[in-house]
């Protein structure tokens, strides 16, 4: 039997019909949002092997778990479920660790963002800078100074603000992340603003 031509809900019925081959294919078709999302959730700090794991373990749940009277599209529900794993990983990892947010990983370290054939080296702190909208400029930031912007995230953001900005740094919109943390999206985006405005006035007290 060929699924191509087939949508996905229809697919998941005719699964749930006992056609289990189709766990499968579905599972070979979404490979490719897993590793996308891995790539993104790669700045956190967390091993990319690692997270395509969870990010599989993610979309089987989504398998299994979606309801076509209830959520969007099958695409929807299971880039939520991917995200939602793979952050929940993300999270457990640190707390073994006994990490707060901010030491996973510093400022100043190299993080590899793989882009097919090749690979270009950032910092995280480009990257947080990047999101609060800083001008270059204002990313004149010795290393001595990181270390007390770092101190600065930690105490001064809430714990759902330093969620907020996980998310954000791997490119996700408000909405995106408030599925993700199962907030509404009025409180995710007025969080994202309040942290964006501490950071921005942390890097320019930093200059």
């Amino acid at each position: 039997m060929q699924y191509e031509d087939l949508k996905d809900e229809e697919l998941i019925l005719r699964l749930r019909d006992g056609e289990s081959a189709i766990t499968d294919f579905i599972m070979n078709k979404y490979k490719n949002l897993v590793r996308s999302k891995a790539k993104a959730m790669y700045i956190l700090g967390a091993d990319n092997e690692d997270l395509i794991q969870e990010g599989m373990i993610g979309l089987f749940k989504a398998l299994r778990d979606y309801d076509s009277g209830r959520d969007a599209s099958f695409y929807t529900f299971a880039d939520l479920c991917i995200a939602r794993q793979m952050y929940t990983a993300v999270q457990a990892s640190r707390r073994q660790k006994h990490a707060p947010l901010n030491s996973y990983v510093s400022l100043y370290s190299n993080i590899a963002e793989r882009d097919n054939s090749n690979m270009e080296e950032a910092t995280l702190l480009n990257a947080l800078a990047s999101q609060v909208e800083l001008n270059p400029e204002e990313l004149l930031i010795d290393r001595e100074n990181v270390s007390a912007l770092e101190q600065m995230i930690e105490r001064e953001l809430s714990v759902f603000e330093k969620e907020v900005l996980d998310l954000y740094m791997t490119g996700m919109s408000y909405t995106q992340i408030a599925k993700v943390l199962g907030k509404d999206e009025k409180s995710t985006d007025n969080a994202l603003q309040r942290l964006k405005g501490k950071l921005k006035k942390a890097f320019q007290l930093k200059k």
